[in-house]
């Protein structure tokens, strides 16, 4: 989603200036983001660094010490009933009932949210197929897998249609196949127009789902952007190893006149590049090489990630 296209959309979620305490302690410095419909933005940081009570405030469920969170036109607070009702909350603990049938979970929690008759029918079959359960719809939960759980989760905070969906670090403790499903039922969602907010601290989900992340440590937003612009922070250069053998000092030498090179250094079985636009230069740094008498058997580009991003901001890595 391009930044021209988010500005024609109408902002969904404001919030401005949150600070949460506890103990003395402030979890929560002074975080302030703003999403629009449609959009998916990720909140990125390791376990512990606040996104989970961010999500509390913007949900309604806790009080913030100061600051404010406009939601669909309203403050909300925890007494604003009303505001509640534009958020659809998955939390990390699942929230369904094993007895009961994935049916019997949604109808329960559809009735809860209001919705009643054919429309809550209707609703119950478009979200189970939303989140891949339509063959599943008559078992008990008990008997469903861990990915399968997650994604009936999903499901009930999607059966009212909320216009902000609230996602807090929904792939945690599955297998990769469950998890790669649950990404697909969240990429989903943007397409019809709804605002979704995402936590996680593994920096592939952000990468993939989120339009603007926002890069949390500490209680505070480190930095915000697209991927692009999060990159950029670090200078944006990519890494381009070559394997090989041969003149690799000739190489090394012509490969530091080639524009766009920034530097080459010597590496264990050939030679380290750094440059900008690794895709587009690597025509010309093979052939280079080639004819300074460096005979190549592997060529491959590292570019920079969100992990790089966390590790220049911070000075640790994501997950440590």
């Amino acid at each position: 989603m391009t930044a021209d296209v988010q500005t024609q959309k109408a902002q969904v979620l404001g919030v401005k200036g949150l600070v949460k305490r506890y103990g003395g302690r402030t979890v929560v410095d002074d975080v302030s983001f703003h999403i629009q419909a449609g959009e998916t933005y990720g909140l990125l940081g390791p376990n512990g660094a606040g996104k989970t009570t961010i999500i509390s405030m913007v949900a309604g469920l806790i009080p913030a010490e100061s600051g404010a969170i406009e939601l669909a036109g309203s403050a909300m607070t925890p007494a604003n009933t009303r505001a509640k009702g534009n958020i659809g909350l998955v939390p990390q603990e699942l929230a369904i009932y094993p007895d009961l049938t994935a049916t019997e979970n949604l109808l329960f929690f559809g009735r809860l949210q209001g919705l009643r008759g054919q429309g809550l029918k209707d609703r119950i079959a478009e979200v189970l197929n939303l989140i891949g359960l339509a063959d599943r719809a008559g078992e008990q939960t008990k008997k469903f897998s861990g990915g399968m759980k997650r994604r009936l989760n999903i499901g009930i905070g999607l059966l009212h249609r909320p216009t902000l969906l609230i996602l807090d670090e929904p792939t945690v403790g599955v297998d990769p196949q469950s998890r790669n499903s649950i990404l697909e039922s969240v990429e989903g969602l943007a397409t019809e127009g709804m605002a979704v907010l995402y936590t996680t601290h593994y920096m592939e989900e952000a990468e993939r789902l989120c339009d603007r992340i926002a890069i949390i440590d500490e209680g505070r937003i480190q930095a915000e952007g697209t991927r692009g612009q999060l990159v950029e922070l670090t200078g944006g250069a990519d890494r381009i190893d070559l394997h090989g053998s041969g003149n690799t000092s000739a190489a090394a030498a012509a490969l530091r006149l080639l524009p766009g090179v920034q530097q080459v250094d010597g590496g264990a079985s050939g030679l380290i590049l750094t440059v900008h636009n690794g895709p587009g230069l690597l025509a010309p740094i093979v052939a280079a090489a080639g004819r300074a008498g460096m005979t190549l058997t592997s060529v491959e580009i590292v570019r920079p990630d969100l992990e790089s991003v966390f590790l220049h901001l911070t000075g640790r890595a994501l997950r440590d």
